[in-house]
């Protein structure tokens, strides 16, 4: 019984313990559809709140009420033993379930007006709105490139 209860609070912080992977990763090879070179117009740095709901909690809860009723079926006797499982299976389910629903993550970005280098009739611009990069602060007259990815992305970096 030691055992079971062992595993099912191993189970249980490993539920816990899972995070979200980030959406850009700078180390990876993608292929590139154009590249655009330009100058930062402006520069603003603006920040997000999203309300992130738990894509996990039906296994947290189920893992709450598993060492829940582990625990409730340490106590009593007979049928005793048995509401006391049921009622500790209830109550920690009930404990992750209301821990765990949802979290707000605020998310920086930077919004930036780009002109590109003009053809003979004009120049154009464009707004691009991206993640915030501490390595990579923009400020007003830096030389930029636009880089176009395969899968419709597009990131500013520095022209170096």
């Amino acid at each position: 019984m030691k055992s079971l209860l062992i595993i099912c609070l191993a189970l249980f912080i490993f539920l816990f313990s899972i995070s979200a992977n980030a959406n850009y990763d700078r180390n990876k090879a993608v292929p590139v559809e154009k590249v655009l070179f330009g100058t930062v117009i402006s520069t603003r740095n603006i920040s997000q709140e999203e309300l992130i709901k738990d894509k996990s909690n039906g296994w947290k809860t189920f893992g709450g009420a598993l060492v829940g009723g582990a625990i409730g079926n340490q106590f009593g006797g007979g049928s005793g033993r048995t509401a006391a499982t049921i009622l500790g299976a209830i109550i920690g389910g009930k404990m992750v379930n209301n821990r765990s629903q949802a979290k707000t993550v605020t998310v920086r970005l930077v919004e930036l007006m780009i002109e590109v280098e003009c053809t003979e009739k004009q120049c154009q611009q464009y707004m691009v709105v991206q993640d915030f990069d501490q390595q990579m602060v923009f400020h007003r007259q830096d030389a930029v490139r636009m880089v176009y990815l395969a899968n419709g992305d597009v990131r500013i970096d520095k022209q170096f």
